[in-house]
């Protein structure tokens, strides 16, 4: 089983060889991927080194399996590529997701969908993953009609520069800046450009992407994406209106029964889930749980979860856990 990780030199392409190994998935023959500038650098894979290679000769030297996480533009110029080359491409950015003849995937909730003619299949954006895993379970039994949602995002979603720039600003160093702002001690109410209607892409891919991945466009979505200067995740707070009429015992009991989603709500007790405690850990993270009292079967929740694992690197290998288990590679 040879398996390419495109980007592998970036924090989501490091974070997916880590859980290749901790997960033991079945690597023959790791070929790691990036760009012209890093080609020759040396990855360490359980124990082992491994030069990077570029991309056409990680394409000639037929992998089974390659992990993309390397940009949009990349991926639109080097995914059919690898899939004309027989490759099944496990693509991380949002170049493909909306795609109509493209799967977006969460295994948790449509893996059931993949069939071995899916040569390119999408890993949805992070914030859309912890939602999703969270309120599919519910949707099944009471039918989600609508979610408003204001995220509070890590920094290192946008990647190794932002990191650094919130550690200079922390420690009074200058340097390069991944954002318009300062962003220590401090909160940007952006992620990703603005559109046209005043929502940033980011806030505009929570809503397609939640009605793509749960099967059901009359969900209606509303966002707002805000970053903060942290680093071990990313938070939510969810508010979301159901078709019927719901116990919070019942939802307590549904999620704390839901694999992949761990239930950390006791007030009285001041638990309840934070980035700190997600940070380097699979699961979605879920508290708060508790009725709106301004309007009828609504219910509000806060969802934690380490954005370079599930809402990336882990969800991408689970994908591709479903396909070799499912004999589709």
């Amino acid at each position: 089983m040879k398996v390419a990780v495109v980007g592998a030199t970036g924090l989501v392409g490091t974070k997916m060889m880590q859980i290749l190994e901790e997960r033991n998935f079945p690597v023959t023959e790791l070929i790691p991927v990036a760009s012209e500038k890093s080609v020759g650098k040396e990855i360490v894979y359980k124990g082992k080194k491994y030069n990077v290679v570029s991309m056409q000769t990680a394409i000639d030297r037929k992998p089974a399996l390659a992990l993309f996480s390397a940009g949009g533009g990349t991926s639109l110029e080097w995914a059919p590529k690898f899939a004309e080359a027989g490759i099944t491409v496990i693509d991380n950015s949002s170049a493909w997701r909306m795609d109509v003849t493209k799967k977006l995937v969460v295994p948790e909730i449509n893996a059931n969908t993949l069939t071995a003619a899916d040569k390119i299949i999408a890993n949805p954006n992070c914030s859309t993953i912890q939602m999703v895993v969270a309120l599919n379970p519910l949707h099944k039994k009471y039918k989600v009609k609508r979610i408003v949602v204001s995220t509070y995002q890590s920094v290192t979603g946008t990647g190794v520069k932002a990191v650094d720039q919130l550690m200079n600003e922390r420690n009074g160093v200058k340097g390069e800046m991944a954002y318009a702002y300062p962003i220590d001690m401090n909160a940007i109410p952006q992620i990703d450009v603005f559109t046209d209607n005043g929502y940033t892409k980011e806030e505009m891919k929570m809503v397609n992407e939640t009605r793509k991945i749960m099967g059901d466009d009359s969900i209606r979505v509303t966002a707002t994406t805000v970053r903060i200067p942290v680093m071990g995740g990313h938070s939510e707070s969810v508010n979301v209106e159901f078709e019927h009429e719901f116990e919070l015992n019942d939802i307590r009991a549904i999620l704390e029964n839901e694999p992949g989603v761990t239930v950390v709500d006791d007030v009285k007790n001041l638990k309840y889930p934070m980035p700190m405690h997600a940070h380097d850990k699979d699961d979605v993270f879920v508290g708060r749980l508790r009725r709106d009292e301004t309007q009828p079967k609504t219910l509000n929740m806060w969802i934690v979860s380490d954005n370079l694992r599930k809402g990336a690197a882990t969800n991408a290998v689970q994908i591709a856990e479903y396909l070799i288990a499912e004999k589709l590679v």
